[in-house]
């Protein structure tokens, strides 16, 4: 049996290999203009969060602190997913803490959750958004908030020890005695060396336990 191979034409051929560079082109194109926004984006990044170095200072004037919000907003807005987006939105969101914009601080922390970054980022901007829910004494808010914050950690962990109190706090002012005194049993199990072990069982003797 005799069988008949056609070969493609030099057109198609030649159409089929304009196909494959112009593809090669796009991504090409495409990751060079991903890299060029990402450089760019840094920049004004970088040059945002150096503005507002000096409004992190307890002594910094409201005017100062208001400047660099702009900065830091204006920055998000123009790049509102670059790589230290995160970095800009915690940033932001202590400062508006500090302005005592809680609602506002608050968005920009879950910003910087969303936004990813590293575990200790996001680490503290969870707990960010439990201490805006305390500033504002919506305090079942605190609780939850608290929680999420402690979600995945353990003693060993940056910040347990203070989201763990938090949570305590936050439920005794919520009047939740007993979860509060489940929570400072924990700690004293959990931190047997911490500094602030004499203010937990404080705490215990307080609630009656």
């Amino acid at each position: 049996m005799k069988i008949n191979l056609t070969l493609p034409s030099a057109r198609t051929v030649l159409i089929g290999a304009a196909a494959i560079v112009a593809a090669g082109l796009v991504v090409a194109g495409g990751w060079y203009w991903h890299a060029t926004t990402q450089q760019r984006a840094m920049a004004v990044y970088a040059e945002a969060m150096t503005r507002a170095q000096p409004a992190q200072n307890p002594e910094a004037t409201s005017e100062t602190r208001a400047a660099a919000i702009r900065e830091l907003e204006a920055a998000l807005t123009q790049y509102p997913s670059g790589r230290d987006a995160a970095q800009v939105a915690y940033l932001l969101g202590n400062l508006r803490f500090q302005s005592q914009q809680y609602s506002q601080a608050r968005g920009a922390f879950e910003l910087a959750v969303a936004q990813g970054g590293s575990q200790t980022l996001r680490t503290l901007s969870r707990g960010g958004v439990a201490y805006t829910w305390e500033a504002e004494r919506n305090y079942p808010k605190a609780v939850e908030a608290f929680k999420v914050a402690l979600e995945g950690l353990g003693p060993k962990d940056f910040l347990y020890e203070e989201l763990l109190l938090g949570l305590g706090r936050t439920q005794e002012l919520s009047g939740q005695k007993a979860e509060a005194t489940a929570t400072y049993r924990r700690a004293v199990s959990e931190l047997p060396n911490s500094r602030r072990l004499d203010e937990i069982k404080a705490r215990l003797a307080e609630l009656g336990t």
